[in-house]
């Protein structure tokens, strides 16, 4: 979903409190059945979209994605983008939605020159929600060569907690669905201003970038957040993005840390709250608030104040 100052989607929010919503983008209405507090019901239910999504360069297919789909366009230039298939956003020249039982067609358009690189890096990939690098066809093509983020802005832990307390009500279709990841670009003060969603943590990220892109926002002034763990994948899109902070709910894996220390990026896992965890390149972070206690912890498990 797009979402830009004011955040007009929001209207469409619902929780199950209230009344469910006589219209949902990327989710559809099924009839369901089951028990809660040891009672019965009968009643529609929201459920998530996900649909194959297939993108095709200059009529040569590359890749099929399952995705939600919502805001597709963005979903091609970001995913194009963080691929390193585009140089910048002047090499894709259009974007079609082709339509069928199976699924939906992306047929982008691009340059000459991003089409050259793209047929000397082709690649057969099968995505699913869960795997960035499914069909990848040898271990040179993992690890790419990632911009080094320079960008020397101390951002606050407070900034960041309330970013991420804003995803609760921003997140419209999470809130019908319960199915959903998002990823938010964020100012340095801490307020979501882009905010997409989708089943796949990916995909939700690669629809970011492209908003972003397209609606010429300078990322690199302000950070991104996801609800999901942050992967491999999701750091290196994120330094292709240009954004030097990467925030996320959960937690990093190994492979993610090295690669945001490679790329000069800031790594933060469990963003809950007024608490985080900084992987890497801790100095964008202001953590010793008024009143803030630096604890070590020795292998006993047992703390020790500073």
């Amino acid at each position: 979903m797009l979402h830009e100052p004011p955040l007009q989607a929001a209207a469409v929010a619902t929780s199950a409190a209230t009344a469910a919503p006589l219209r949902c983008d990327g989710a559809r209405s099924l009839p369901v059945r089951g028990v809660r507090a040891g009672l019965a019901f009968a009643k529609a239910d929201w459920v998530a979209e996900e649909v194959p999504v297939a993108l095709e360069f200059n009529g040569v297919s590359h890749a099929v994605m399952l995705a939600t789909p919502l805001d597709l366009e963005d979903f091609a230039l970001g995913f194009a983008l963080s691929e390193g298939l585009l140089d910048g956003a002047h090499e894709l020249y259009a974007v079609e939605e082709d339509h069928a039982a199976q699924g939906i067609t992306l047929q982008l358009r691009v340059a000459s020159a991003a089409f050259a690189r793209l047929k000397d890096r082709r690649r057969s990939l099968a995505g699913r929600t869960g795997c960035g690098l499914c069909g990848t066809e040898s271990l040179g093509q993992v690890e790419r060569e990632l911009p080094v983020l320079r960008d020397t802005t101390v951002l606050s832990r407070e900034a960041i907690g309330r970013a991420m307390a804003q995803f609760c009500s921003l997140q419209t279709l999470q809130q019908a669905t319960g199915a959903v990841h998002a990823a938010a670009w964020c100012s340095a003060q801490g307020e979501v201003q882009w905010l997409r969603e989708d089943v796949g943590r990916h995909n939700a990220l690669d629809k970011l970038i492209g908003a972003l892109v397209r609606n010429g926002v300078d990322a690199a002034a302000g950070f991104i957040a996801v609800t999901s763990r942050a992967s491999f994948e999701m750091v290196q899109k994120t330094a292709m993005a240009g954004v030097s902070l990467l925030a996320a709910v959960s937690a990093p894996t190994s492979f993610a840390v090295a690669t945001a220390r490679r790329a000069g990026m800031t790594l933060v896992g469990f963003a809950r709250g007024q608490d985080l965890v900084a992987y890497c390149h801790p100095e964008r972070l202001a953590l010793h608030s008024t009143g803030l206690t630096t604890r070590t912890f020795g292998t006993s498990g047992t703390s020790h104040a500073h």
